[in-house]
């Protein structure tokens, strides 16, 4: 920094803030340090009794902190219509989610900006739904100014995509198969039905239809296939009948149907039991999921980590399930707080 008269001061970046005292009024800063004056600002700094001030030495080679924190947005999102950001100030800027969708990070290159020093993006998790006008991340450059070429250098290392996506939401039509012969005797009431539903409505998905069936493997094959391929469903629910009990039907039943199965098993709790499969019909994969009973009971299971990710058109993998066992427990807070809590963050 060097020290110059106010007077020569238009275009220089201030290096602290200017305090201003007006006496039984107000106190408090007038201009914030990284302000860059202009000529409007001279009699006002004159007139609190700034004839010389501190600036930064600006040059070709070095940003402003408030254009170093685009160049962070730009990498973030880019010109992306899926998100909106705040205008820049004190080097930072703030990106929203512009409409519903599901969240991905790359997180390799977000790593990489922050272990470049003097610049930072903090994010809140990826691959979890969001909702129009939520708050997804900050960024912040540390200096006031910063160089040129480090700006560069996270440029080339973040080439080839935004660090930061939002995938929409598709309103898929889907079809529910609901196993149990204590169910289709009309023994206990439907609890799985209502609670689908319920959960499948938070995205505006349609539904197709239901069908309540003993614990038959046939007939749940049947089913399966009547959704999947002759209606076309884009997703199948079926639920109950997931666990090791020999009147348990679902697993063989999804399996006898032509699914390929992805995972039976999860390493979240609730929801240990579930399983992921893809029925292909022509050039479709349909997600055929078997859900175990606790999605009856249970605020929220393995299906509401993921639910939004085949919403969203990813294709799970075992690998993908098997990332959620550090985070996979739910405490079953009181309120429930879900998603912003540390269910399914890994």
């Amino acid at each position: 920094m060097k020290l110059i008269k106010t007077t020569e001061a238009v275009g220089h970046v201030l290096c602290h803030d200017i305090t201003q005292i007006i006496p039984g009024v107000a106190k408090g800063p007038a201009f914030r340090k990284g302000h860059v004056v202009t000529e409007e600002d001279i009699p006002v700094l004159l007139s609190i009794g700034k004839e010389h001030l501190y600036v930064w030495e600006m040059n070709d080679d070095v940003l402003h902190e408030d254009e170093a924190a685009q160049v962070l947005k730009d990498l973030c999102v880019g010109d992306d219509p899926m998100f909106s950001a705040s205008e820049p100030s004190e080097g930072k800027i703030e990106i929203f989610a512009a409409e519903d969708g599901l969240l991905k990070i790359d997180r390799m290159k977000l790593k990489a900006v922050n272990s470049m020093g003097q610049m930072m993006i903090a994010s809140v998790h990826g691959d979890f739904p969001v909702r129009k006008g939520d708050k997804l991340a900050g960024t912040r450059i540390i200096p006031l100014v910063i160089e040129k070429s480090k700006m560069e250098e996270i440029r080339a290392v973040c080439a080839g995509g935004s660090i930061m996506r939002l995938l929409p939401f598709k309103k898929v039509r889907y079809g529910i198969v609901t196993t149990g012969s204590e169910v289709s005797k009309g023994l206990i009431e439907d609890k799985f039905g209502p609670v689908l539903r319920s959960k499948m409505n938070e995205y505006g998905c349609i539904e197709d239809g239901q069908v309540i069936l003993p614990d038959d493997g046939e007939k749940i094959t049947e089913a399966i296939k009547e959704f999947a391929v002759s209606r076309k469903c884009d997703v199948v629910l079926v639920s109950g009948g997931m666990s090791v009990d020999p009147d348990d039907r679902t697993p063989g039943a999804i399996k006898a149907a032509g699914a390929e199965v992805i995972s039976y098993g999860a390493p979240v709790l609730p929801g240990a039991m579930f399983l992921l499969s893809y029925l292909k019909n022509g050039d479709r994969e349909v997600p055929v999921m078997g859900l175990p009973g606790c999605i009856m009971f249970a605020g929220r299971t393995i299906f509401d980590l993921v639910l939004p990710r085949i919403l969203a058109g990813e294709k799970l993998t075992a690998d993908d399930l098997a990332a959620y066992g550090e985070g996979g427990l739910c405490l079953n807070c009181k309120p429930c707080h879900f998603p912003n809590c540390g269910f399914g963050k890994n």
